[in-house]
């Protein structure tokens, strides 16, 4: 996959997984489940993580918008994967290598000098709630429904080190009931809980969008960076204890078959 670089034309695909359009410094990444199933696999993931790689030599692109071509915004990690890796690998180092991965990509999302915008549509499941949260910025169709299910699947909530980032945009209370209960919520609690900054119908949800990208293009880029280094840092201050680093391991050690036994979850 090449990084990301001055398209001759105004879209360009990256290999299967995204769909990339770049606007002048606006840079639009779609998922691309491509009739396959809106899950983060694996290649989804090498995908983003090359991307954001290649935003270091991308000065001039300011604003990232990353949605969605399938029916949901994302359905969560791709757990076929999960069972495939044990599978070759029963000691659980190929399922953590997959895990670092989400860490790795949430890491880069944050700390892109690029504002990052969500889009969401539909369903907006696991790690693609994760995902959506590592954004700046969230704008959902006022038709989303969202859900931490992990709990009810035998998992801990660990894709991606998404936890200690919930509790700081969200709160501990709500966010702790959710995903020891699993319950589904809508738009409207997901922007009650700040999870959401806008919602909007469907239809008017790209004009949501361009509401918030169109003065971000005008601000000072060095403003727009320094601010945004200025509130992860402050916002990274509440998750001084944050132990994201080990979530790949947690969920390997849950994932991983013992001797003998039947396979967990």
């Amino acid at each position: 996959m090449n990084h990301i670089s001055a398209p001759a034309a105004d879209s360009t695909v990256l290999p299967e997984a995204l769909r990339v359009e770049l606007d002048g410094p606006l840079l639009h990444v779609r998922l691309n489940p491509g009739g396959r199933s809106d899950t983060l696999s694996a290649a989804v993931l090498d995908a983003l993580l090359a991307l954001l790689d290649g935003l270091h030599d991308r000065p001039d692109i300011r604003v990232l918008v990353l949605s969605s071509l399938g029916d949901d915004f994302c359905l969560g990690a791709d757990r076929t994967e999960y069972e495939s890796a044990l599978g070759a690998d029963p000691t659980g180092a190929a399922l953590r290598r997959i895990a670092d991965k989400a860490h790795r990509l949430c890491q880069a999302l944050e700390n892109t000098h690029a504002v990052t915008i969500a889009r969401l549509h539909g369903k907006v499941i696991g790690a693609g709630l994760a995902l959506a949260a590592y954004c700046d910025l969230r704008a959902g169709a006022d038709s989303c429904r969202f859900r931490m299910p992990e709990v009810g699947l035998g998992l801990p909530p660990a894709w991606g080190g998404a936890m200690g980032r919930l509790i700081s945009e969200a709160g501990a209370a709500r966010v702790r009931e959710l995903m020891l209960t699993c319950d589904q919520f809508d738009a409207t609690t997901a922007h009650q809980l700040g999870l959401l900054h806008r919602t909007a119908p469907l239809e008017l949800l790209d004009q949501a969008v361009a509401a918030w990208t169109r003065p971000l293009l005008r601000r000072s880029p060095e403003a727009l960076v320094l601010t945004k280094r200025m509130l992860a840092g402050y916002a990274r201050a509440d998750r001084t204890a944050d132990a994201a680093l080990l979530d790949s391991h947690l969920l390997a050690s849950q994932l991983v078959r013992p001797a003998g036994g039947p396979a967990a979850g």
